[in-house]
């Protein structure tokens, strides 16, 4: 399969099947023509035009425009239109922006094309035998991707949280580690990619930790969403990343940064050069008769 099958896999997006999104005149996102219609029946928050949806309600706060369109996401999902809220909210920013436009629950960001931001923790062990890196088999009952393998602790980061505060939380949830652990993780940087979905469009960066651990640590999962951990030789995280689909579809981008990182991925493999490139795409540009 190689590396590269893996970040073309998360980065399958064709813009031509989509219309921005704006708020307050400034792109947020990008939604699929047969959702803007469905956005028609609402005229009073959305406009739109067979060329871009508008939020008409950019005059009001954040909050109250936010509840504004949940309020029109739950009318579509009793309808049967779309499924449930996942209960955690993201913020709408603009490209180069920093102050959100609008919250909108995680399960929704895609209609909207909404970036999305998390958080993903490489946890590895020097042994006398090697590097070696813990690796969590998520739960049969998740709903993305039951039963697949993943990074140590991963999660998205909702509105209300620091990254800090987030990656502590996360790291306890799913790994049972103490928070005075988790804060020695240190961001070695982020991969992007940008993907579409039975919902819409995911373009989604994440953050990325290495946390050193203590030979005696063993993670224990706290929230039921990871069955089982496994403490694996680098080398074969790497051969079952380059050789299987076992992982979480971007849990592979994460560990190929690692693997490059660490030298375990060097100028002398046929896709050193791709995959640093690769794994940091800029957003594709929609058809210039959209913009």
């Amino acid at each position: 399969m190689g590396f590269m099958h893996h970040v073309a896999a998360c980065n399958d997006h064709d813009a031509s099947g989509f219309i921005p999104f704006a708020i307050e005149n400034q792109p947020v996102g990008r939604v699929r023509p047969a959702f803007a219609g469905l956005l028609r029946s609402w005229p009073e928050i959305f406009s739109v035009t067979g060329q871009a949806v508008a939020l008409n309600c950019r005059g009001s706060g954040l909050q109250e425009r936010s509840a504004l369109v949940a309020g029109v996401l739950e009318q579509l999902i009793a309808q049967g239109v779309l499924g449930q809220f996942h209960g955690e909210r993201y913020a709408a920013v603009a490209e180069g922006g920093r102050e959100p436009l609008l919250l909108i629950d995680r399960a929704m960001a895609p209609c909207f094309g909404i970036r999305a931001y998390g958080q993903h923790v490489n946890g590895f062990v020097r042994t006398g035998a090697g590097l070696k890196m813990w690796i969590g088999r998520r739960a049969d009952d998740r709903r993305h991707f039951p039963g697949r393998l993943d990074n140590l602790a991963a999660g998205g980061l909702p509105y209300g949280l620091s990254l800090v505060e987030n990656l502590a939380k996360e790291c306890w949830e799913e790994a049972g580690i103490p928070a005075q652990l988790a804060h020695q993780a240190t961001p070695v940087g982020a991969v992007t990619y940008h993907m579409d979905t039975e919902t819409g469009f995911k373009p989604d960066t994440l953050f990325c930790y290495d946390l050193e651990l203590p030979e005696e640590f063993v993670p224990r999962c706290m929230d039921g969403e990871v069955q089982s951990f496994y403490l694996w030789p680098v080398e074969q995280v790497m051969e079952l990343v380059k050789h299987s689909s076992e992982f979480k579809l971007n849990c592979n981008l994460v560990i190929i940064d690692f693997l490059i990182r660490h030298g375990y991925i060097g100028p002398e493999d046929e896709e050193y050069l791709a995959l640093l490139e690769a794994l940091h795409p800029p957003m594709p540009p929609l058809p210039r008769h959209f913009l």
